[in-house]
């Protein structure tokens, strides 16, 4: 059974969480405006998306990268605000009322809260959210979170690349390139990407596009939230 830890609000850790921070700066934006509007379709509207492109400082989704894309920003142009948007109603934090979107009681007894923000977020976030809705692809990865976390936690200590990460897993690839390509980017899309954006690890990229290689490194805030039945193992390789 995977085991969250509570989080003292002032941790310094849980600066490790694009999530969090994303939920707090859009706390304060309704402090400050009331609300947020929507389009007709349910969406955030333009003023709030690139609002937030600038403020939330998404790693890989900055305002720098996604107006590279766009010449305006829509929602959907940004991934992360769309997941947080979700996030926001299935857990009752926010909801829509009369074209805007407002914070529920709940939501407003988070406020100043990031520990419990995360808490409440980050397991929802990682074990229920459907993240084939948010993939290029629709299958989801063999395995379980329980192997996941225990297999990071063991080999993620000094930096893990998504290749080693798929070869720990399933061993050695060989074969079609196209089909080794997509198990690694379900990987990446359903494992890798949520526990960056959660903030328990963190993504490194050398080059560009596809031919980047993008290295995973645990996070303080790993440690610090997860308990897992692998950590004696990491504590004695750490000592020696």
């Amino acid at each position: 059974m995977i085991e969250f830890r509570p989080i003292n609000d002032v941790d310094p850790a849980l600066a490790h969480s694009p999530l969090v921070r994303a939920t707090e700066k859009t706390f304060a934006y309704i402090a400050e405006h009331d609300s947020i509007g929507l389009t007709p379709s349910m969406a955030f509207k333009r003023n709030f998306v690139h609002w937030a492109a600038a403020e939330f400082e998404w790693p890989q989704h900055t305002a720098d990268d996604l107006f590279k894309l766009n010449k305006v920003l829509n929602e959907a142009d940004f991934l992360p605000l769309l997941v947080l948007h979700d996030l926001l109603i299935h857990l009752r934090i926010g909801r829509h009322y009369r074209g805007a979107f407002r914070l529920t009681r709940a939501g407003e007894e988070l406020v100043g809260k990031p520990g419990k923000i995360f808490g409440i977020l980050t397991p929802f976030f990682l074990f229920e959210v459907n993240h084939s809705s948010y993939a290029r692809f629709n299958d989801e990865p063999l395995g379980n979170w329980d192997i996941f976390l225990n297999v990071l936690n063991v080999e993620a200590e000094d930096g893990l690349s998504a290749e080693e990460f798929a070869q720990l897993l399933y061993g050695k690839e060989s074969g079609d390139a196209m089909r080794i390509m997509t198990v690694r980017s379900i990987l990446y899309s359903h494992v890798l990407r949520p526990l960056c954006w959660a903030g328990l690890l963190s993504e490194h990229r050398s080059g560009r596009g596809f031919l980047a290689t993008r290295t995973f490194i645990k996070t303080p805030l790993w440690k610090t939230a997860l308990r897992l039945t692998t950590d004696s193992t990491v504590t004695r390789a750490v000592r020696h």
